[in-house]
């Protein structure tokens, strides 16, 4: 018998489940990890996963290899999940569009957000920071509404109807009782460059869009939407000091996987990526994006997306917003 059959047969021997073992009591994970990124490459979404894949990757003793399957705000990744074997081999990027925003922009949605996966854990969230061109005459939220009502209906900028930005800004304009009129683009940073360049006057932009903007000047940021004051951004205050009182929102994102995935794939996967978080190279890697490390228990992704989802829910029907 050759070494190369001989090999064979041992691996086939090896991988023989004891009797009345479950099917997954075998080694996992025993070949590579599909990883769905529902956005193109080179993107906040994509640069994120494949910083955590290389190195979870490592943990787990198998590749992780990222597929980007972009469009339709998520829906085409998200389906292809959604259908996919439950058997730890494939999982997604889930975020504030996947599983919060788009069962309510979405008169038909080829998945259920609240019953085809299987979360794993949140992983980074992005705070909002609500910013002006500096030609606009606020540095403050007072001032900021001043202006705005003095506006009558001031434009502002997003990546699209149903984004996060969008979303903020409306639940924004409901709870500081302004005027505000829409003004979608396709994507960031388009968005970003037209209030930079004052065709349009202010907006929401998450904290790795705006960063690099906000640092250099050339946009003005009013306060953060968030609970406390963001790491790289302490000199900005939050705009619940300023008297928005309970106001938080974010871009957010978690792993999931194909519901029915077995528990002990799910922790095995949670473990990993809470270990990767943590490591040095993508700590610093998050910092530098302007990003919020969130990890938590599958159990708490699944109660802050369905949180979420009646959250921004009410938005979307208050504000009549559709995407379809």
């Amino acid at each position: 018998m050759n070494l190369q059959r001989r090999h064979f047969l041992a691996l086939a021997g090896a991988s023989v489940a004891l009797p009345g073992a479950p099917a997954f009591a075998e080694t996992y994970p025993s070949r590579p990890i599909e990883w769905v990124v529902p956005y193109p490459p080179g993107g906040g979404t994509d640069v994120v996963a494949r910083t955590l894949a290389e190195v979870m990757g490592k943990k787990l003793g198998q590749p992780m290899v990222i597929n980007n399957r972009p469009g339709a705000a998520t829906k085409i990744g998200a389906e292809y999940v959604a259908r996919s074997k439950a058997d730890g081999y494939v999982l997604l990027s889930a975020d504030t569009a996947t599983l919060a925003a788009n069962p309510h922009l979405y008169g038909k949605l080829g998945y259920d957000a609240g019953k085809d996966f299987a979360p794993i854990g949140l992983t980074v969230r992005f705070p909002m920071i609500l910013v002006v061109n500096p030609s606009i005459p606020a540095h403050n939220l007072t001032e900021f509404l001043a202006w705005a009502r003095q506006q009558k209906g001031a434009s502002y900028a997003t990546p699209g109807a149903g984004s996060p930005h969008h979303l903020a800004t409306e639940l924004f304009a409901e709870q500081a009782h302004v005027t505000v009129t829409h003004v979608p683009y396709r994507g960031a940073a388009p968005a970003v460059q037209d209030v930079v360049g004052n065709q349009v006057p202010f907006m929401f932009v998450d904290t790795a869009s705006g960063q690099s903007f906000i640092a250099s000047g050339k946009l003005r940021a009013i306060g953060v939407a968030s609970s406390k004051r963001v790491a790289g951004f302490e000199s900005v205050p939050t705009l619940d000091e300023q008297g928005l009182k309970g106001f938080e929102a974010y871009a957010w994102q978690g792993l999931v996987l194909p519901a029915g995935t077995p528990a002990e794939i799910v922790q095995r996967l949670n473990a990993a990526m809470v270990e990767a978080m943590d490591s040095a190279p993508v700590k610093a890697r998050l910092q530098s994006l302007g990003l919020e490390a969130i990890t938590s228990s599958p159990q708490k992704m699944g109660e802050y997306a369905t949180a979420e989802r009646a959250k921004w829910g009410r938005v979307i029907r208050t504000a009549g917003i559709k995407a379809d």
